[in-house]
């Protein structure tokens, strides 16, 4: 089936998978809360060793180590939902990343 290039945008947040919001991983709560405001698709990204700003009140239990929540979708929605998303990421040293980037989907039959 042939394919084509459908413009698009990747945000990427990087942070520390120890870091909870309100008792939750705040990447779990990142990918959440993309799902409920639709956008086309979320995934989280554990890294084995990193480094970079550190956030000191990170805990000292759970999972430790870098991250990333990579989500695509249009750049307005993702602009969008990064404003929304300032309560979880105003706790953390998270840096975020927005870059346009061309999504190779298949071509719809019909």
């Amino acid at each position: 089936m042939p394919a084509h290039d459908l413009p698009a945008a990747r945000l990427t947040i990087h942070l520390d998978a120890a870091v909870v919001w309100h008792h939750r991983p705040a990447y779990a709560e990142l990918v959440h809360r993309a799902h409920r405001a639709g956008l086309a698709g979320a995934s989280v990204f554990r890294g084995v060793t990193g480094f970079g700003a550190g956030d000191p009140r990170r805990p000292a239990h759970g999972p430790k180590g870098p991250c990333a929540v990579v989500i695509v979708d249009d750049e307005p929605r993702l602009r969008d939902f990064l404003s929304r998303a300032a309560d979880v990421l105003g706790e953390t040293s998270a840096v975020a990343v927005l870059d346009r980037v061309r999504v190779r989907a298949p071509r719809a039959c019909g």
